[in-house]
């Protein structure tokens, strides 16, 4: 059956997953391509006979108006999922159109909270605060939501013009680079703060000497290199891929470099690769680290129980955005080992591709969470709020040790001795009258006489 691909060339053929057999028609010579055995030949002088009359007349109108060449996009070699994929239709369901505007609406939402809250947290943690290590971590934590905060509008744009991907390639590579780039550094700074607090606590000697603010930036800095590191290969392999019903996908293209002698096998090695490496070393490395911090940290509090370390605002900060990043990410790392498994299944392929825009939405929500988890773990919200948002964060930026010190310094002992003036002051008084005696007295005493 003729059809028409996205720029209107007519392509007249069959393709079946890896074994692709296609017409394919521009305004300088047509070629038969084969993907199956990797060939590719001309097409004999009596190509024309070949056409239906729809195709012929198509191809001579397009000669008429002196349309420029397509792009060899219909003779791209691609991997069977993708394959696939290229060639689902956008649904017509009223209902289903009604979830998308809503989802598009809920979309623009959370980007603008996002964007707001993760600009403030930056400014006033960066410009209005004393530095210490712990505002440092929080810092760099915050860079990381806002610059995935600042690629969702892109997704949203995709979102609101039917799954489409209109920004052109580049941003395409950008867009995806962002998610990642948030994905590993999220992981990593959190793991470096359980890993900080498991130190100081274990070894409060070489914390002392050590734990610096510098130290710590250099930590971040270098913490960002090896996420752009293992970003890397996903700028590489994104790129837009043209659908059948004139929609372009944002997505991998694992083929596009050395797709070796057997396509197939290599789409399965990479895909396997991206997903298995991303599960491992932005989840699983990440979580099992703090979870090791956490159990030597409550197993040295255990033997040597100390007021000063017990967990303070900072340390339920920390449980707290772990959780978060572990149910927001935990879906989206599920359903991308599903999908690189639906490469040898291919019946797991329609679950994979329904669900992974949801959790890629679930997974841009965890840098709109962690700037509201600042506010409610700090008491008196309503009250800090009324004052100023830094001293909401003064209170929870704090080290364990320093939020003992002051819970000691706000004691009942504290404050009997913060009273102590006023009931000396009394004491002093009845001293002085007891002193003075009767001349203190004489006014009082005659009165007292005659009556």
């Amino acid at each position: 059956m003729p059809s028409v691909c996205a720029h209107g060339i007519p392509i007249f053929g069959y393709s079946d997953g890896l074994a692709k057999l296609s017409y394919y028609f521009c305004l300088l010579s047509p070629e038969w391509s084969s993907w199956s055995t990797g060939k590719r030949w001309t097409l004999a002088t009596g190509w024309r006979s070949l056409l239906p009359p729809a195709c012929s007349s198509h191809t001579a109108r397009l000669r008429a108006e002196s349309r420029p060449p397509m792009a060899n996009a219909s003779l791209r070699l691609l991997c069977p999922v993708l394959e696939q994929m290229s060639r689902l239709q956008a649904h017509g369901n009223s209902s289903l159109r009604y979830m998308d505007h809503a989802s598009v609406t809920l979309h623009g939402l959370v980007a603008l909270l996002g964007l707001v809250e993760n600009a403030l947290i930056v400014f006033v943690v960066g410009c209005r605060m004393r530095q210490t290590v712990v505002t440092t971590w929080a810092l760099h934590l915050a860079l990381s939501d806002l610059l995935a905060s600042a690629s969702l509008p892109f997704f949203t744009y995709f979102l609101a013009v039917g799954h489409s991907w209109e920004l052109g390639p580049a941003f395409c590579k950008l867009y995806s680079s962002v998610f990642f780039l948030n994905m590993f550094a999220s992981g990593f700074l959190l793991s470096t703060i359980s890993l900080d607090r498991c130190v100081r606590v274990v070894y409060p000697v070489w914390a002392q000497n050590h734990r610096s603010v510098g130290a710590a930036r250099r930590v971040c800095a270098a913490l960002w290199a090896v996420a752009l590191l293992n970003t890397a290969p996903y700028f590489v392999f994104r790129d837009t891929i043209p659908r059948r019903d004139g929609r372009t996908m944002c997505y991998y293209d694992v083929l596009a470099l050395a797709p070796g002698g057997d396509p197939a096998a290599t789409c399965g090695r990479r895909q396997a690769a991206l997903a298995g490496s991303k599960f491992l070393l932005a989840f699983v490395l990440p979580l099992g680290d703090i979870a090791a911090s956490h159990a030597v940290l409550s197993a040295r509090l255990r033997r040597r129980p100390q007021a000063g370390l017990r967990p303070g605002r900072f340390a339920c900060l920390v449980a707290a955005a772990v959780a978060a990043f572990a149910l927001c990410w935990g879906p989206y790392h599920a359903f991308s080992l599903l999908e690189a498994r639906a490469h040898v299944v291919p019946a797991l392929r329609p679950l994979a591709w329904r669900g992974l825009p949801y959790v890629t939405s679930l997974a841009f929500i965890n840098s709109v969470v962690n700037p509201l988890l600042y506010v409610l773990t700090c008491p008196d919200v309503g009250r800090k709020l009324r004052r100023s948002l830094r001293a909401v964060l003064e209170s929870v930026l704090v080290d364990d040790g320093e939020a003992g010190s002051r819970r000691r310094r706000s004691s009942p002992g504290v404050t009997a001795a913060a009273s102590s003036p006023s009931l000396s002051s009394a004491g002093r008084c009845a001293l002085l009258r007891w002193l003075r005696g009767p001349a203190a007295l004489g006014s009082d005493g005659p009165r007292s006489t005659s009556g």
